[in-house]
């Protein structure tokens, strides 16, 4: 069978695939994507989108559970996680028809199956119908990346399960133990908590969300003890086997040995880049410690080929995958795209509270040898934050004192993810302190907490 000829072939329609396609198109080329799921990847179908319908449950049933500090009494009433589940498939569902219906409306040729790569310009599909070869000016890959485990401990999505699995499995456990206290780690340890499931999470390093300022994981870290959760930091786990309640895990904390017990094991250690199997060896596609190596344009060693998402390293976020998807995009059209800005790329957690961040943390900025001015605002003292009955928080803002330059933000709080991006544009547009306090923010909004930290920093607080 004689291949098909596109200007483009992407490999992977997870954020990064899927938008450099659309862009592709929209630039006037044509464009086939290869899959071997649904469109959308890992973060649409198993990741971001139905974590995130599942946070949501975990909300609601947390209002009920406050329902009398809000005068409403209410009888007796269930949280069904089997219902929570389903619908977070039907959510995932509904958006991956959604780029099903991009793809058709941007005449993208949707190839099923995994793709390798067979020369410069070549890839070779295998399907459930066979084999196919495509030809392509440019080739972008973008497969993503996949849970990681630790040594000697298999993941089998019934008792030690990873992300992929938590998001389909229908039952709650009767004890959950967490390894891993980033982000995939408490989301879930939050979700779990929320239905009344005994959580212990277990971190190696000495805090919680260890990539966040050191204040936002101690107040989150007091929320979740709060709740009933276990939280451990500084912890190695040795091994996990199986035991008298489902699976032991042996630690070793402050130099001694302990074992712990619980049903089910959710692994939540990091993630590693999919890049075996797709022929990179071959053509000398250069990589670094499993990572593909790349330049400001998103091409790698090889002329022509492109990599971009979590196979590439720096932040594994969906929203940098799109980004970098955009920039290939454009390159390949003739373009001169500005590069991404990886110091200026939002990090999220969405757990109750929220966390996000931007920039550089307040012991990184002192670290670099910064002259820094700190302002905090706490959410006890915003009204919104006090109407909402969702005090627990604050936003903090770390500059350059001389200049004003904003340095780094970070939010804990309701709704942290979506305030974080008034920084990201005024990072952007390099907006110093005095223009963001110089921004009419309006009252009463959560918002008003980034107004009230800057004028916090140059010593000018209002309602603290």
């Amino acid at each position: 069978m004689a291949a098909q000829r596109f200007d483009v072939v992407v490999v992977g329609t997870g954020p990064g695939g899927y938008v450099a396609a659309i862009r592709c198109a929209q630039l006037g080329l044509s464009v086939a994507a290869i899959e071997d799921d649904r469109p959308g990847g890992v973060c649409l179908n198993w990741g971001c989108i139905p974590t995130k319908a599942l946070l949501r449950n975990a909300e609601i049933v947390g209002l009920f559970q406050r329902a009398e500090e809000f005068g409403v009494t209410v009888g007796k009433w269930t949280a069904d996680y089997a219902q929570a589940v389903q619908r977070s498939r039907r959510v995932a569902d509904r958006m991956a028809k959604g780029v099903e219906f991009l793809f058709r409306k941007n005449k993208i040729t949707l190839v099923p199956g995994t793709g390798t790569l067979k020369a410069r310009n070549v890839v070779e599909v295998k399907g459930k119908d066979g084999a196919q070869t495509l030809e392509a000016k440019a080739i972008i890959l973008a497969t993503g990346s996949e849970p990681r485990s630790l040594p000697g401990v298999t993941i089998d999505e019934k008792q030690v399960i990873s992300s992929n699995g938590a998001v389909r499995i229908e039952a709650t456990p009767a004890s959950l133990i967490v390894i891993g206290a980033g982000a995939v780690g408490m989301e879930f340890a939050d979700v779990y908590g929320a239905y009344g499931v005994p959580v212990t999470v277990l971190e190696a390093l000495p805090r919680v969300l260890p990539i966040e300022d050191e204040e936002v994981s101690a107040l989150l870290a007091r929320v979740f003890s709060r709740r009933g959760m276990t939280i451990r930091t500084g912890v190695r786990v040795q091994k996990v086997s199986p035991g008298k309640a489902g699976l032991t895990v042996e630690i070793e904390a402050e130099g001694k040995a302990e074992r712990l017990e619980a049903e089910q094991v959710l692994m939540a250690v990091g993630r590693a880049s999919r890049t075996k199997g797709l022929g990179l060896e071959a053509l000398g596609v250069a990589s670094e410690r499993g990572l593909v190596t790349v330049g400001p344009t998103m091409e790698t060693s090889v002329k022509g080929i492109f990599a971009v998402g979590d196979m590439t390293g720096r932040q594994m976020l969906a929203h940098k995958a799109m980004a970098e998807g955009v920039v290939a995009a454009e390159a390949i059209a003739g373009r001169s795209p500005r590069p991404v800005d990886y110091d200026n790329v939002p990090s999220c957690t969405y757990c109750r509270p929220q966390v996000a961040s931007i920039g550089l943390s307040e012991a990184k900025a002192r670290t670099n040898g910064r002259e820094i001015a700190v302002g905090r605002f706490p959410f006890t003292a915003n009204g919104k934050a006090v109407a909402l009955g969702e005090t627990e928080g604050f936003l903090k803002v770390v500059a350059d004192k001389r200049t004003g330059e904003i340095l780094g933000v970070h939010i804990v709080g309701s709704e942290a993810t979506e305030m974080i991006h008034e920084f990201a544009v005024g990072r952007t547009l390099e907006a110093t302190l005095e223009e963001i306090i110089h921004t009419i923010h309006a009252h009463p909004t959560l918002s008003e907490a980034a107004l009230e930290a800057t004028l916090a920093a140059l010593g000018q607080a209002i309602h603290i």
